[in-house]
C-alpha cells in the first residue's frame, strides 16, 4: 500500500508536469469544462423558471442533488481517462503489452497512468453548490454529517469507477475502438436528478442494473432528510464495495484473456 501511494503521488506529480507545459492548452481544457458544469446548472434554473417544484422537490433540492452528483463524478472523471479510450489504445494499438511488462498492478497503471485535471473543477464546484443549497434550505449539519459526506463522496467514485472498469473490460473480449462505455456516460445525467421523476424501469435500471442512483440521489436523501430512502442510503457501502469486487473480478478475467497485437 505504502509503494502505490508512493507511485500514486510520483504519477500525479510527473503528469501535472507535462500537463503544465502546455499551459494554454491546460486552461483552455479547464475553461471548457468550466463551462460545461456552468450550463447544467444553467439548465436547473431554466428549469424552474417554468415550474415552481419538480413532483415534490424544490429548486435548491434539486440543486443540492446536483451539486452533490458533481463531487464524486469529477474524482471520477480526473482518473477516467484511460477507461475512455482503453479499447482502442490498449487493445486494438496493443499498449497493454507494455503495461503488462512493469513489476506494477496492471489496474493501478491504467488508472493512474493519466489525469483530466480540469476536472477538479466540478469538485469544487459542487462543494460550493452543496453548501449554497444547505444554508439556503436551514438543513441541520451535525459534525457526523462531514464524515458521511466524504464516505457517500467515495462510494460514489468508486461505484462509477466499478461500473465503467465492468464496462471497459468487455474490451479484453470484443475489440472495438469506441466500446460500450460512450452510451452508458451519458446515462450519468439522469442521476442529477431526482429518481422518483422517471418511471419504475428507470429507477429499477439506475439502482440496481447501473447503479448511479446510489452514488448521487440516495447519498442525497440522508442529508435532505428523506426518510422514504433510508434503506437505500444504509446499502450504499454494500453496494460500491459489492460493485467493486464484481470489477476486479471482471477486470482479472479479462487481463487473463488479454492475447498480444503481435506487432
Amino acid at each position: 500500500m505504502k509503494r502505490h501511494l508512493r507511485l500514486l503521488l510520483l504519477y500525479f506529480a510527473q503528469y501535472t508536469k507535462v500537463r503544465l507545459a502546455y499551459k494554454a492548452d491546460f486552461f483552455i481544457a479547464f475553461f471548457s469544462s468550466m463551462a460545461a458544469t456552468v450550463l447544467g446548472f444553467g439548465f436547473v434554473l431554466v428549469l424552474f423558471s417554468k415550474i415552481p417544484k419538480l413532483q415534490d422537490w424544490s429548486f435548491y433540492e434539486v440543486l443540492f442533488l446536483y451539486g452533490f452528483s458533481l463531487v464524486p463524478l469529477g474524482f471520477f472523471n480526473v482518473i477516467s481517462w484511460n477507461l475512455y479510450e482503453f479499447g482502442d489504445l490498449y487493445i486494438i494499438q496493443g499498449r497493454f503489452d507494455r503495461i503488462l511488462l512493469r513489476p506494477v498492478d496492471t489496474l493501478f497503471q491504467i488508472l493512474f497512468e493519466k489525469f483530466r485535471l480540469e476536472s477538479l473543477q466540478e469538485v469544487l464546484t459542487g462543494t460550493l453548490v452543496v453548501a449554497i443549497s444547505a444554508r439556503r434550505l436551514g438543513l441541520p449539519w451535525p459534525a457526523a454529517d462531514y464524515l458521511w459526506f466524504a464516505l457517500m463522496v467515495a462510494c460514489g467514485a468508486v461505484i462509477y469507477v466499478s461500473v465503467f472498469l465492468i464496462l471497459t473490460s468487455v474490451s479484453f473480449w470484443f475489440e472495438d475502438r469506441v466500446g460500450i462505455v460512450p452510451p452508458v456516460f451519458n446515462m450519468l445525467t439522469f442521476g442529477r436528478y431526482p429518481l422518483t421523476i422517471y418511471n419504475v424501469f428507470i429507477q429499477f435500471l439506475l439502482s440496481w442494473i447501473i447503479p448511479f442512483g446510489f452514488a448521487s440521489f440516495y447519498p442525497t436523501t440522508h442529508f435532505l432528510r428523506r426518510g422514504a430512502f433510508t434503506a437505500h442510503v444504509h446499502l450504499i457501502p454494500l453496494v460500491a464495495t459489492g460493485f467493486f469486487l464484481l470489477a476486479l473480478f471482471v477486470w482479472n478475467r479479462g487481463v487473463r484473456n488479454y492475447s498480444s497485437t503481435g506487432s
